[in-house]
């Protein structure tokens, strides 16, 4: 069993570290340890892997778990920094890359104690739990017996988390209180008093699977757990974010107004673009694509012969019926036809392809309202479940058509249903990076991926193109906008008016994004910086190459071997491009 072996792994590394004979092997067991240890403190991802472990549990979010495991991988940092890294054969040097570059920043989260929010501007611990329940596996009387131990320690995990808020409160830590209006509602849509009507009793209306004389047995405890520990947890962080939260949160906006916060926020752009490069630098690239691309979006405006300025043809675009569907079933088909579309030229550019499937879904309704216009949803074959891309059809007024094709290519294919499951079918990768995913990476690939749709004549009409370059120009704003937010003191309405005055989003979009920054420091900048050097690694490839230059391959090597450090990835080809002339 998993569980058998991770007590085995732990114990051998723990034994022969010391002792190994080369650096690779050494490499190993120090990512076979870390994973050990990180299986024992997060039971139910240990459990969701498939290992042994107790569902019921949840990871310990006290100030002294979290410092426990601070120093656990500060020992593993030093073993790395001792290590002669440099005489590692290529698919050990990325194992090393990562592995490094991911416990930095676990171990920079703790000290800057960004686990004092555990919160952003839509989601958190609280919604998490909510959606594990969907994937609670519910095929015997145990696995229903373990769910109902999981919504019995729900209320217990809410309190330490509460906790953890009033020393945020404290210390300045919290989210900004302008972001905060109605946050309770979050938490209010998991509230029911009768407990049959709550969302976590659905499973104990679908028994089809249990013995008929343990139906009545399961649900009586289902409720007992729902009624004693979930409905009165909700109530209480409700009541906590209305009555304590909010009313004492901070007043400013910025990263940089957090204790160390210049560092801090240095540290996240580090994170979240895996190069080095300053906060300044990021915001001067902002401004330069903000150019560059609103003269594209002129272009556009005189190419459909349109009279009026600039803000006059976004009015035009937010507010004719021609670009906005009546129903949900709308979006979704038009959604799904633009899919099946992409789906049939992927072969032009890709010699591989994933096999898992992925299907077109609406955003749950209890979180639409403050959600994303769309986001994809990971599946497995392990899991019996494919890939999902969520569409908004919460507020179709605010869900413009012609901004359609590049969410699609974004979200679905080639962007992030492609690439996370062809991440999927990798082998003999170590388990931390089967299962780690970096944004600068990710989003730069599925940004790339809208760019691409050119190639792929996914845009039919001057007005997707015009969308195409809205959004590319949202991501660009993104990088000017961050900064603005984080490091140069910019008020909330600054940051919509920039965003709202220079792309076509619709001014719900606008408003949701912004919040999204604001909770999220320079998670946003990744985006654009990691298409930026994804294009400038194709131009470099197609400019040395020439005509051995092949797309599909360039294709393959991007993505051949998952989620990297975009550093790490210009190593690799940087070596490909030589390899390649060598040929």
């Amino acid at each position: 069993m998993k569980n058998s072996l991770l007590i085995l792994t732990l114990i051998f590394t723990l034994i022969f570290t010391a002792n190994a004979q080369t650096p690779k092997a050494e490499l190993a067991q120090l990512i076979s340890q870390d994973w050990a240890f990180r299986m024992q403190e997060y039971p139910a991802f240990a459990a969701s892997l498939g290992y042994e472990s107790d569902r019921t549990k949840f990871a310990e979010v006290s100030v002294a778990a979290h410092e426990r495991r601070a120093d656990f991988w500060r020992g593993i940092l030093k073993k790395l920094e001792e290590m002669d890294h440099k005489s590692l054969d290529s698919e050990a040097q990325v194992n090393y890359d990562m592995f490094k570059f991911m416990l930095e920043d676990d171990v920079a989260q703790v000290e800057y104690q960004s686990y004092l929010i555990p919160w952003d501007s839509d989601s958190g611990f609280h919604s998490t739990f909510a959606f594990s329940a969907n994937d609670f596996p519910l095929n015997s009387v145990e696995n229903y017996e373990q769910y109902i131990g999981r919504l019995r320690g729900f209320k217990k995990y809410v309190d330490d988390h509460i906790a953890l808020m009033r020393l945020g409160i404290k210390k300045g830590m919290t989210l900004p209180k302008i972001i905060l209006e109605n946050y309770e509602k979050g938490m209010d849509a998991y509230i029911s008093e009768n407990p049959e009507d709550s969302y976590f009793y659905e499973p104990f209306k679908r028994m089809s699977k249990i013995d008929k004389k343990y139906h009545l047995m399961l649900q009586t405890e289902g409720q007992l757990a729902i009624s004693q520990s979930v409905t009165p947890a909700y109530k209480a962080l409700s009541e906590f974010i209305k009555n304590e939260y909010r009313p004492q949160a901070r007043t400013t906006i910025g990263a940089i107004h957090f204790p160390k916060g210049k560092a801090y926020y240095q540290q996240r752009i580090d994170y979240f673009t895996t190069l080095d490069i300053s906060i300044e630098e990021v915001y001067q690239v902002g401004l330069e694509e903000v150019a560059r691309i609103r003269k594209g979006m002129d272009e556009i405006i005189g190419e459909v012969g349109f009279e009026g300025t600039f803000a006059d043809f976004v009015h035009f675009l937010r507010t004719d019926p021609q670009f906005y569907c009546s129903t949900p079933e709308c979006l979704l088909k038009e959604a799904s036809y633009i899919a099946k579309r992409i789906d049939g030229r992927l072969p032009q550019v890709f010699g591989k392809l994933p096999s898992l499937p992925y299907g077109v879904e609406p955003v749950p309704d209890e979180i639409a309202p403050r959600y994303t216009t769309g986001r994809y949803v990971p599946g497995s074959y392990a899991n019996h479940q494919s890939g999902t891309y969520w569409v908004n059809t919460y507020d179709l007024k605010n869900r413009p058509l012609y901004n359609l094709p590049a969410l699609t290519l974004h979200e679905a294919v080639p962007g992030h249903h492609l690439q996370i499951s062809l991440a999927e079918e990798l082998k003999d990768l170590p388990d931390f990076r089967q299962h780690t995913y970096l944004s600068s990476y990710g989003e730069g690939w599925a940004l790339y991926s809208e760019w691409l749709g050119q190639e792929l004549g996914i845009y039919t009409t001057p007005y997707e193109e015009f969308g195409r370059l809205t959004y590319e120009m949202w991501r660009a704003c993104r990088l000017v906008v961050d900064v603005g937010l984080h490091a140069k003191d910019w008020t909330r309405e600054q940051a919509v008016d920039y965003l709202a005055s220079n792309t076509a989003l619709a001014l719900h979009n606008v408003n949701t994004e912004i919040d999204r920054y604001i909770a999220w420091p320079g998670q946003a900048v990744s985006y654009k910086v990691g298409e930026l050097k994804i294009r400038e690694l194709r131009y470099t490839a197609e400019q040395e190459l020439g005509d051995k230059f092949d797309v599909r391959e360039f294709h393959y090597m991007i993505l051949k071997n998952g989620s990297i450090p975009l550093f790490t990835l210009e190593r690799i080809m940087s070596q490909w491009i030589e390899n390649q002339k060598k040929m």
